[in-house]
């Protein structure tokens, strides 16, 4: 009977045995770190595809354009996130844009000095929705999906109505101050974004109410027995979620100084489809927020490049929607590894 003799560690020519112990260790953790971050890879390769194809888009001012299309987009993604956190969705935010769009239009024309009393309307007209909303999904236990279609629906039939059917148009100027002056270089918008991404991030990293909302979407019942106020866990995000739409209104509205009443029409899908790449689990309790602005930048740097290169919008939308079930099959692979 013959005895096996131990293997000798291969090594290249050169190589120590020591270096190749130590790229065998280190191998399984870049492939780890890649998986793990393969959205940020993505978003490396379309960068350097759109530079490399157009000289245009690696511009500064290309830049910015991408940063001041993306803040109205950051900001229901923001609330999005937070409500896909706890198990939700909301679906009424596009509306809530459009009404919210509509009743800063109207304060502004019947009061052209008080730009600060069109916000206050719009933030309130988002907060009325977003509560009514939180109530139905916390206290009556009507599913998200219904309750947030239900709003959807009723805030768009009031956009009209504010309108009486029709576009408010003939604003003052100074509406557009709202939207189209800068603070520092940069468009208040895109200020509004990055302090919007910042202080949601710490307050969901560091502060016991972040706990609370990812406790409620990962298992609520032991939530609720380990003493969090689930029903005002579920009601704040919704409600955060429809003040951030009316925010995102009554820019959008001083960006073309107008009150269309379709404004905002399909803009909870792409909220969702950014919080879905970020990595966020539409079952709860798994994603971030700044998982959500990257994927929120990766499509709208997408959009960007492939309006460029003058690609067909039904194109874009095909490619769009490769890109969230691959992100989503990504992130469900990567976290059977993990387990």
């Amino acid at each position: 009977m013959t005895t096996r003799q131990p293997t000798r560690e291969r090594t290249s020519p050169g190589e120590t045995a020591e270096q190749a112990q130590t790229w065998r260790l280190s191998g399984p953790w870049v492939r780890d770190q890649l998986i793990r971050h393969s959205m940020v890879v993505v978003m490396l390769l379309i960068i350097a595809y759109f530079s490399y194809r157009s000289a245009r888009f690696g511009t500064l001012d290309n830049a910015q354009t991408i940063g001041i299309a993306a803040a109205p987009f950051a900001l229901i993604a923001l609330g999005q996130t937070l409500v896909i956190l706890t198990g939700g969705i909301d679906l009424s935010v596009g509306s809530v844009i459009a009404l919210s769009a509509m009743s800063a239009a109207a304060t502004v024309k019947g009061h052209p000095d008080r730009l600060w009393l069109s916000v206050l309307v719009a933030l309130l007209v988002g907060l009325v929705a977003g509560t009514v909303n939180g109530f139905l999904v916390s206290r009556v236990n009507v599913p998200p999906f219904i309750a947030t279609l239900g709003m959807l629906t009723t805030a768009s039939g009031l956009a009209y109505v504010v309108g009486h059917g029709a576009p408010i148009n003939g604003l003052p100027g100074n509406f557009g101050k709202i939207a189209n002056n800068e603070i520092l270089g940069l468009q208040i918008p895109v200020v509004v974004m990055i302090v919007g991404i910042v202080a949601l991030a710490l307050i969901m990293k560091r502060t016991s109410y972040g706990m609370r909302v990812y406790a409620v979407g990962g298992n609520p019942v032991a939530a609720q027995i380990a003493g969090v106020k689930t029903t005002r866990i579920l009601f704040s995000v919704y409600a955060l979620s429809g003040v951030l739409a009316g925010l995102s209104g009554v820019m959008l509205a001083s960006r073309v100084i107008s009150g269309p009443p379709n404004l905002g029409e399909g803009y909870e899908l792409d909220a969702i489809a950014a919080v879905v790449i970020g990595g966020a689990s539409l079952l709860g309790g798994r994603g971030s927020i700044w998982g959500t602005a990257l994927g929120l930048f990766l499509i709208q740097t997408l959009n960007n490049g492939l309006d460029i290169l003058v690609v067909p919008a039904y194109w874009q939308n095909v490619i769009k929607g490769m890109l969230i079930v691959a992100a989503v099959a990504v992130d469900v692979w990567s976290a059977k590894r993990r387990t």
